[in-house]
């Protein structure tokens, strides 16, 4: 499904942002082998070649409290931390303002392309004012990471890995002040590991395949070409952000109804709980909010 979704296909070749995907996915498959700390040196990397690995570590933190399996947690941090330094010391300690300026642009950065905050700006809504657009939008983000944290202790069952590393990695796309199209990348492995099912994958991915083919038209008009009208390329950013939210929507459906999911109703056993969850997969749930108990109960009986 990753090799042949559209959002690879048209984007792998645009800036670096494979790289990152690539580390991700790695540590990803060491993780579920069971080899935290090795998980951790390849995420580090990931998070040395593109900023958004990092905010996974939030989701995967409140996992390891739930399941009760923080060692295994803290040996994935300390890889992480120990490769990001390795790579990244010797450029801080050499040129600290060069390697800083990212980091820099990021915050002084107005909105753009492909952004919530582009295309309200654009269909005529009030624009947010400069000063406001870094709280506006970091705020909207961790709205949402503490109502996707509230979801990993609320749910029947505790969430798959990959279910909340999407979402949050997704929270992280919509919310942020610009969305490259690229960006998509960053989501199609985590989505097929989320909910691996054709229909609603595709379904996401036309959206996807919409904007990519809006925002080369709309950006053809720069050039002197007849370029896609400012309103008609909002309309597709939204239409991105539906399909995204969309699917979202889908897998937090997947995780407070598990008869819904596609992995864990596969029929085979050793997909009954989360088989790419490393140390998770099978754990009891030792933290959860007082709904979620006995369900929690039952499954941990089960298992």
């Amino acid at each position: 499904m990753v090799a042949l979704a559209p959002g690879i296909i048209l984007c792998a070749f645009i800036n670096w942002d494979m790289i990152p995907v690539a580390f991700t996915a790695l540590a990803m498959m060491l993780w579920a082998r069971k080899h935290p700390l090795w998980a951790g040196i390849l995420l580090g990397l990931a998070i040395s070649a593109k900023f958004y690995p990092l905010i996974l570590l939030g989701p995967w933190l409140l996992l390891a409290i739930r399941s009760s399996r923080l060692k295994q947690f803290w040996w994935l941090l300390l890889g992480t931390v120990a490769s990001w330094l390795v790579v990244n010391l010797p450029f801080i300690l050499a040129n600290f303002d060069g390697w800083f300026y990212f980091y820099k642009f990021s915050q002084t950065r107005g909105q753009d392309f492909g952004s919530i905050w582009y295309a309200s700006n654009l269909l005529g809504l009030p624009p947010i004012l400069p000063e406001w657009l870094n709280i506006v939008a970091t705020g909207s983000f961790l709205v949402l990471c503490v109502a996707i944290g509230v979801m990993i202790f609320a749910t029947p069952r505790r969430p798959r890995l990959a279910q909340v590393l999407f979402l949050v990695v997704a929270a992280f796309c919509l919310t942020n002040k610009v969305y490259s199209p690229q960006y998509v990348m960053w989501l199609i492995p985590l989505a097929v590991m989320a909910r691996p099912r054709w229909r609603d994958f595709l379904i996401w991915q036309v959206g996807e395949a919409a904007y990519f083919a809006a925002v080369w038209w709309f950006l053809a008009g720069y050039d002197g070409g007849k370029g896609l009208t400012q309103q008609w390329y909002a309309v597709f950013v939204f239409v991105h952000v539906l399909a995204t939210a969309w699917f979202a929507a889908m897998v937090i459906r997947d995780m407070f109804n598990p008869r819904f999911d596609p992995v864990r109703t596969d029929g085979r056993v050793e997909d009954r709980d989360d088989p790419g969850g490393g140390c998770f997969d099978g754990a009891p749930d030792r933290v959860a909010m007082p709904s979620a108990r006995p369900a929690a109960g039952r499954h941990a009986a089960a298992v």
